[in-house]
């Protein structure tokens, strides 16, 4: 008996702790405990203290009330074009009645992950694999309007669907690739193609305005030195009228290039024409009319001179003449070599020329005449 008290007082200080540690519950923040009573909904325990009927109301289920990220296994979906890709799905969601999520549907999370895997299959299999790849936020939005809707009822909102990563198959990889690369290739020979032809177009440019630029040079010095000829012989006209030239020195200066023509590199024949000493008396003429028409009037110096100029235009008249003459012998036998000594009907020979003719002055020859 003495030992019976004690160990009573014992049990019974054991039992009223365990009786308040099951009337008094403790709930975290972001947490909700769904209470029952004798198998039934009783109430939903909120964060903070709370005190429940010891042995009579039981903690049902723990509802974690946060946002919460569920990362889906990689799913094999076919196509419209029955290629086989792997889709990944990334699932973000929240309870917002936890009473629903734990009486209305046993395992929610499963729940999701196979109306999820469903509804992909249904959106993908209406999109052939190059829309399906470039189709992602359609796809997003399309999977979080059927999930929110059907977890509605179950005290879940489906904030957002991810599509992590779709998986085409190995051959379709290698082929895609090498459109891409062939893809990049093309666009590198455009690139190059219009890098070339832009450097074409701004050399022909380039080659336009230089030739332009020298086009436009070479006028300029053609005009420049045109009016430098001009110049000169404005100026040597103006030096023959202010010399005043008598006519017998225009008459040696002629007799003197006479020479330098017969003596050119290409002159293989010069005729003489019979008419030789006409031509120098109406050269004569015109020298004469010209100096009475500047007003020739030998200076006194001149004509002290005549007599020097006069000899040396006879000794030019008798040189020319005298080639004048061998000229006609070698035409004469050249003739007869061609004709085999048989004589030709053709042009009289023309007149003796004598250096006195050609010294004549013209308005005599014309009294004369």
């Amino acid at each position: 008996m003495e030992f019976a008290f004690p160990v009573l007082l014992i049990g019974i200080a054991l039992i009223a702790v365990i009786t308040l540690a099951k009337a008094m519950r403790i709930v975290p923040q972001q947490r909700q405990d769904v209470v029952e009573r004798l198998g039934r909904y009783k109430r939903t325990l909120n964060p903070g203290l709370n005190l429940l009927v010891p042995f009579i109301d039981s903690v049902r289920t723990k509802v974690d009330m946060r946002e919460q990220v569920v990362s889906f296994p990689p799913q094999p979906v076919i196509t419209s074009d029955n290629l086989v890709v792997s889709i990944d799905t990334v699932l973000y969601f929240k309870v917002v009645d936890s009473v629903r999520a734990t009486y209305e549907i046993s395992n929610f999370l499963q729940a999701i992950e196979q109306l999820t895997v469903t509804t992909l299959r249904n959106v993908i299999g209406s999109l052939d694999l190059e829309r399906a790849l470039t189709s992602r936020e359609e796809i997003n939005r399309h999977l979080s309007g059927v999930l929110d809707e059907t977890t509605g009822r179950w005290g879940i909102k489906v904030t957002r669907v991810e599509i992590k990563a779709i998986e085409p198959p190995p051959s379709i990889r290698d082929s895609m690739e090498k459109q891409m690369r062939a893809e990049r290739d093309r666009r590198a020979a455009i690139l190059n193609a219009e890098g070339h032809k832009q450097s074409q177009i701004l050399s022909a440019e380039g080659e336009k305005q230089a030739a332009v630029l020298r086009a436009d040079g070479d006028r300029q010095a053609r005009i420049l030195q045109a009016e430098g000829q001009a110049k000169a012989i404005r100026t040597v006209f103006d030096a023959i009228h202010q010399a005043n030239p008598s006519q017998k020195v225009l008459a040696y200066q002629y007799l003197q290039a006479l020479p330098q023509i017969a003596n050119g590199t290409a002159n293989k024949v010069w005729i003489v024409p019979a008419e030789l000493t006409k031509a120098l008396e109406g050269m004569g003429g015109a020298l004469g009319g010209l100096s009475q028409m500047v007003g020739d009037a030998p200076t006194k110096q001149a004509s002290d001179d005549a007599s020097a100029v006069e000899r040396e235009a006879a000794e030019a008249a008798q040189a020319a003449a005298a080639a004048a003459q061998e000229i006609h012998e070698e035409v004469r036998v050249a003739e007869a070599q061609a004709t085999g000594g048989k004589e030709q009907p053709g042009l009289p020979a023309p007149e003796p020329v004598s250096p006195a003719s050609l010294l004549n002055d013209p308005a005599d020859q014309r009294e004369r005449g």
